[in-house]
């Protein structure tokens, strides 16, 4: 048993995860940049629920939620959540009730029951739709007023998993991706490349932070680059340390994790979260066109539109082995259908 084993053995755990999840040379993408040599995680095949990194963040948390003999869980973030879908999911299977409080983007009036609200819709989750200008902390906490004056005791998981002052996970999810790092790092010497960087879309900030400390530990030398799908650099880079930080204390490991191991690039964000624009779109085809693997226009398609951009601008070396960690979401492309096929088709008759 490793380090990283033995301080994560700690923590209850339950099996929801079809693990490990491939490790994949991406050789054709390689020969259309003209990049490094490049891999790919594929965590888009986790197995719960169309897949994702939220099933290995969700094997600890649902095993706190049966610990703590909770009836219901209720979790917030935008109508196309990934960690809301996989959170509803693992609930369902556990006899949890999930509730959900879904906020609309900016540019939203209305959300179809599509993509991941439609999966969310299927599962049986009770749905609280907020709009654009409504306080969603305010709003979390009536639904949970309610659910404990009916006599149930609600469970409140931060969006992601990453844990807030209103959650009860911290730092779990980054738990599991500390071991989903020392994961792929092993496969990688297993097929005789030795990793150099690793890319990942960094959102809620507890993938992030997770791989920042299982790198630390098991292989210190490969950077981690995180592409940001919502916050500024300065933003993202306090939040991701901080929860690596107590990621660390959580886990009881001899490690200092400094500012200079955590990396946020901001410039791919576009008009904002949940945003698509143009160049994701072309991403999006790319990866598609290339490899036959699908991303989300949320956290992947903005994550491999920094990831194609750092390789054009030779952030790598050309000898070096470049991983882009697939955190899955592929459910929330199809509520983008108009836009995606707007940028493609109007490529094609170009």
């Amino acid at each position: 048993m490793t380090v990283l084993e033995q301080a994560a053995a700690r923590f209850p755990r339950i099996p929801l995860s079809h693990l490990p999840t491939p490790f994949e040379a991406m050789a054709d993408l390689a020969a259309a940049t003209g990049g490094p040599r490049l891999f790919v995680k594929r965590d888009d095949q986790t197995g719960l629920a169309f897949g994702g990194n939220k099933a290995r963040k969700l094997e600890f948390i649902l095993a706190d939620m049966k610990a703590r003999r909770f009836g219901s869980v209720i979790t917030w973030a935008g109508t196309q959540s990934n960690w809301v879908r996989m959170c509803t999911a693992a609930a369902v299977r556990f006899g949890i009730k999930p509730i959900l409080v879904l906020k609309l983007r900016p540019d939203q009036t209305r959300e179809a029951a599509d993509g991941n609200l439609l999966l969310d819709r299927i599962l049986g989750a009770e749905v609280h739709l907020l709009g654009p200008d409504e306080d969603q902390p305010a709003a979390v906490e009536r639904v949970a007023e309610a659910e404990r004056a009916r006599g149930r005791k609600p469970y409140l998981i931060a969006a992601g998993g990453s844990g807030t002052e209103w959650s009860m996970t911290e730092p779990l999810g980054a738990v599991a991706y500390a071991l989903a790092f020392e994961e792929l790092w092993g496969q990688a010497q297993e097929q005789g490349a030795p990793l150099t960087h690793l890319v990942l879309a960094s959102g809620s900030g507890s993938t992030h932070a997770g791989i920042v400390v299982g790198a630390k530990a098991a292989a210190p030398e490969v950077e981690i680059i995180g592409v940001s799908t919502r916050a500024s650099q300065a933003e993202g880079e306090a939040n991701v340390l901080g929860l690596a930080r107590k990621t660390v204390a959580a886990m009881d490991l001899d490690l200092e994790i400094e500012p200079g191991d955590v990396t946020v690039l901001d410039g791919y964000v576009g008009g904002g979260y949940g945003i698509l624009y143009p160049a994701v779109v072309e991403a999006i085809a790319t990866l598609a066109r290339t490899e036959a693997i699908f991303l989300d226009p949320v956290y992947t398609g903005k994550a491999m539109t920094g990831f194609l951009d750092l390789i054009r601008k030779k952030r790598f070396a050309p000898d070096d082995a470049v991983c882009f960690l697939h955190t899955g979401g592929t459910p929330a492309l199809f509520p983008y259908r108009e836009e995606i096929l707007e940028v493609i088709e109007g490529d094609a008759t170009a």
